[in-house]
Formats: C-alpha cells, sequence, structure tokens
C-alpha cells in the first residue's frame, strides 16, 4: 500500500511505456537501502500511484521497500498461521473467518471483537506496519499468530516454508477482482479517475499492484499442489456458495477441527453469520473510522467493503471484454489444473 496518496499520472496502457532504469544485481540489492534499490528498477505509470518492477511481479514503491525489509527482519514460527491473498480478493472476509474461527473459544459471538474492530485491525499485515490503531508489533505476538500478507508465494520472507508456516490462500474471479480495483483505487487515492478500459488493458497485460495477476494465483496453486498440509488454496466463489463447509475445512486446516459440540450447536453456522457481509457492513465500527497503513497513509473503513458479489463484473464491463480477459486467464493458467 502506498503511504500517501497521490494524484493520478497520464494513464498508459503501452507495455513501452515501462521506464528502464539502470539494472540491479542480487548484490546491490544486498547492499543498497531498499529505497536506493527500488529507486533504480522499472517504473510505469497507469494506476493512481506509478509501479516498479520487481522479480517479475508490480509494486507500489514504498510497499516494496517493506517487503525487502520484512525479507531479512521477519522471523517465521512453526505455528504461524499466514492468511494471503491479492488486493481486492477478499483478504477483510477471510481475515473475519480466520479470526473468529481460531478464536471461537476465547470469545462469544454476541460480544465478537469483530463487533467493535475491523477485521483489517485483528489480524495485522507482516510486511504494512502499523495497519490499525493500538497495532501490536508482530514479533511481540503470542504463538500461534494470525498473520497477512499479498505477497506473491516466491517473495515470503525466507524460512516460512522450511519451518512449515501455515498458508491459506484466497483468490477470486479475475474479472470480479478487476472491478474492485477499479473501484478501490478511484475511491481510496484522491484525484484518481481510472477508466475501466484502461484498467482492463493494464490488467490483461499483466501490470496490476500485485500482478500478474495469474502468477500470484499460480505460485499458492503449484504450492499447494505440492505441499497440501501447509498450503490451502480457497476460492471466493466457493466461500460464496456454500460457507459452512469452508469453514469447516479451514479450522480443520488450522488444527481446530470443530468438535461434535460445536457442530450440534451450529458453532460453523454462527461463525458465519457473525463474518457475513450483511453483518460486518451493518456495524458501526465498519461505516466510521479507518486503518493507517505507516505514518501517513490513511484509508477509511467502509472502503474495504464494496458489494461482495459474484458476477458484478457484468455491470461494470462489457461481456466482449469479460471473454478476452477469461481467454487471457485460461492461456496463463493451461496445464496447472487451476480453473476460474
Amino acid at each position: 500500500m502506498a503511504a500517501q496518496a497521490v494524484v493520478a499520472p497520464s494513464m498508459m496502457s503501452d507495455p513501452e511505456s515501462t521506464t528502464a532504469k539502470s539494472s540491479t544485481t542480487q548484490e546491490e540489492e544486498d547492499v543498497l537501502p531498499p529505497k536506493d534499490f527500488v529507486a533504480a528498477l522499472p517504473v510505469r505509470e497507469g494506476w493512481s500511484e506509478p509501479l516498479v518492477q520487481y522479480k517479475n511481479y508490480w509494486f507500489r514503491p514504498r510497499l516494496l521497500e517493506q517487503i525487502l525489509l520484512v525479507q531479512h527482519a521477519f522471523v517465521p514460527r512453526a505455528d504461524d498461521i499466514i492468511l494471503a491473498t491479492q488486493p481486492k480478493c477478499g483478504t477483510t472476509w477471510l481475515k473475519a473467518l480466520a479470526f473468529t474461527i481460531a478464536n471461537r473459544s476465547r470469545y462469544g459471538f454476541s460480544d465478537h471483537p469483530l463487533r467493535t474492530r475491523h477485521p483489517q485491525h485483528v489480524v495485522p499485515f507482516i510486511e504494512i506496519p502499523g495497519a490499525g490503531p493500538n497495532h501490536t508489533d508482530i514479533h511481540t505476538l503470542p504463538p500461534p499468530r494470525l498473520l497477512a500478507t499479498h505477497m506473491p508465494m516466491s517473495l515470503l520472507p525466507p524460512g516460512t516454508r522450511s519451518v512449515g508456516c501455515r498458508v491459506v490462500y484466497l483468490c477470486r474471479d479475475p474479472k470480479d477482482a478487476l472491478v474492485s480495483r477499479l473501484h478501490f483505487e478511484n475511491k481510496a487515492f484522491q484525484g484518481t479517475n481510472l477508466s475501466m478500459d484502461n484498467a482492463f488493458s493494464m490488467f490483461c497485460e499483466g501490470f496490476s499492484p500485485y500482478g500478474p495477476f495469474w502468477d500470484h494465483c499460480l505460485g499458492y496453486w503449484r504450492e499447494s499442489i505440492a505441499r497440501p498440509d501447509n498450503i490451502l488454496f480457497l476460492k471466493y466463489e466457493e466461500i460464496k456458495s456454500d460457507p459452512v463447509p469452508v469453514v469447516r475445512k479451514l479450522a480443520k486446516f488450522l488444527g481446530i477441527p470443530l468438535t461434535e459440540e460445536e457442530e450440534s450447536s451450529g458453532v460453523a453456522q454462527e461463525v458465519v453469520k457473525l463474518c457475513s457481509f450483511e453483518t460486518l457492513t451493518s456495524l458501526q465500527v465498519n461505516q466510521v473510522g479507518g486503518v493507517r497503513h505507516g505514518d501517513k497513509f490513511f484509508l477509511s473503513n467502509s472502503v474495504f467493503y464494496r458489494k461482495g458479489e459474484v458476477g458484478d463484473w457484468a455491470n461494470h464491463m462489457s461481456h466482449v471484454m469479460g471473454e478476452e480477459l477469461d481467454r487471457i486467464v485460461q492461456q496463463k493458467l493451461e496445464g496447472s489444473g487451476l480453473v476460474f
């Protein structure tokens, strides 16, 4: 996430608009301060802030600086649980579900922390410092830590694989993800007026925050096939269509399966109800206030909720565009076994 809102630059969808700066090497990455290293990376305009390219992915510069820092500073623990998503793919919902499931023995549903705290506040990001009020340094959190990230699988801090951290990855139909991304950019960043045509063109090229979209998904998908006990791959549409079985699956993956007593008393249904879009958006805490990312950037709580619908893309882009994006994604995912 950017450290401050900026006025949108002129929109560019031509790949040649990428500015190739001085090439960087692994040695420079190890020696240069993150800010200087990032400043030397290829940069391209088009979204609410210019993005830089690093190891095939596009990032907001300040966020990449943080990612490079945590590569060295973050010490993974074997019992860590990491919730991984691309932005606008159900991050807030996954945080709410995982937090409620993991802490169901501590809190009742009537006086649950989610009734007074935004889901973004209760599960801190690894690479985004100070997200929310009363933010606690993640290094001081008691085990097991419930953490979040938008980082691609290939950029997770060293050791997360070797120590056996459990990772839950949530993906979403790219058409809906793009529409949500567009609305977020225009609402969250002052002065941005990005059109669907421009956003669509850039997204289809693989140029978007944390993009290419398909590469991000594929990294976690392939790892979930190789290590199913450590990587749980979920789809937004799967939760939306039948959330109760997903709650059971998630609880089992986290090592705290629902007991027979919890099943008979309807705990899974209560989790679904508390974490539903309708319940969360009705709470005052999610209508006022905001989430602070770093020292300067502030997002209102309401910006994290829009519609939460499956298939809303059809109200914002043409079916021709939808079919074109489907074709591109299908081609990029060919042979992987992953389909949307």
